[in-house]
């Protein structure tokens, strides 16, 4: 029987796109037929050296973007007759412009956490609600701050059971190819409390009691978290540190080893020879994991850039169903990428 190849479309090539489009070509089931876009810039024709064929996100961008030199294969309706699955990766909002496009072509479709979740059928975090996804049409990568919070608090919640869990992210400003964006010396409150990141983790952990406050700083590396979770039974700091040993695309980082922010984890990614120096994982740092006798907390970094890109890939293996076992697509994702702990 021949190995069933998933054809993808990538609709939106910024700071996700590519990266998400850079990980399906890495896979063996996977092909990337084409990326679609409205820009005519650096940016994509980097995409015509990396021997994508580039489609225009709308028919009227066709001419400039041929005129700016960029063979343009044709419009995004094209791109969706010749896939199986779109991962539209275009900003909060406009995804849900395009998902009328998706359903007149019949196919299925991947939004990233700046679309509601009201308007598609789930929200996905892997090790979380795999199996939510299996032949869906309309799948939610929820975002970068959901991602994290569902990995570790999931990871606890799966395993102990969780009676409530309290974070506080201090979020970065913007991603490092912004120019734009702020604050710049300020640190910016989210007024509104429960932050929208808690009720969000809700639509992946349903039954997930947790409440989140937010602010912004004038950084553009990571953001960070402070975790305070009350567990159903109590905890031992080694229960904590095997939990998240165990789970597969978490890393536990020492301060002790010169890991004392994240420009340091950054960093130590960049030297292995990350692409874009990408976090994947969630790292945790060892040091902060603390119980008391009904408590336990740790301090987390979330690389908004990268950690949402390898969910995007199981999310075409469950709704293609090219795979029903997360733990075997976790597993193949992280191979292709170089994902080890």
């Amino acid at each position: 029987m021949p190995k069933l190849i998933a054809k993808v479309g990538l609709n939106g090539y910024g700071v996700i796109g590519k990266r998400v489009a850079d990980a399906v070509s890495l896979q063996d089931d996977m092909k990337l037929v084409g990326i679609s876009d409205i820009i005519a810039d650096y940016r994509i024709k980097t995409a015509v050296e990396k021997g994508y064929l580039v489609y225009a996100s709308v028919p009227e961008k066709i001419a400039e973007m041929r005129q700016s030199g960029i063979e343009v294969a044709g419009s995004l309706e094209d791109l969706i007759k010749k896939v199986d699955i779109i991962i539209d990766c275009t900003p909060g909002g406009v995804g849900v412009k395009n998902k009328p496009l998706y359903e007149a072509g019949g196919v299925k479709a991947i939004f990233q956490g700046g679309e509601k979740p009201t308007n598609v059928q789930t929200s996905f975090v892997a090790q979380c609600n795999y199996a939510e996804a299996l032949g869906k049409q309309f799948v939610r990568v929820v975002s970068c701050n959901t991602t994290g919070i569902c990995r570790s608090v999931g990871a606890v919640h799966k395993k102990f059971g969780v009676k409530k869990v309290r974070v506080v992210l201090v979020r970065r400003s913007g991603d490092p190819l912004e120019s734009k964006t702020g604050p710049i010396n300020a640190i910016i409150p989210e007024v509104h409390v429960p932050s929208h990141q808690g009720p969000d983790a809700q639509t992946v952990i349903h039954d997930l009691n947790i409440v989140t406050a937010a602010c912004k700083v004038p950084t553009t590396l990571s953001h960070v978290h402070f975790v305070m979770l009350e567990p159903k039974s109590r905890l031992t700091r080694e229960d904590l540190i095997k939990t998240f040993t165990d789970a597969p695309r978490i890393r536990l980082f020492k301060a002790a080893d010169g890991f004392d922010g994240t420009q340091a984890i950054l960093e130590y990614h960049r030297d292995i020879g990350r692409p874009r120096s990408d976090v994947w994982e969630l790292p945790i740092w060892e040091e902060s994991i603390a119980t008391t006798s009904d408590e336990i907390y740790w301090v987390m970094q979330v690389h908004q850039e990268a950690i949402v890109v390898p969910e995007n890939v199981d999310a075409i293996r469950a709704m293609l169903e090219l795979e029903t076992d997360p733990k075997k697509s976790i597993a193949k994702t992280n191979k292709a990428l170089g994902l080890v702990k």
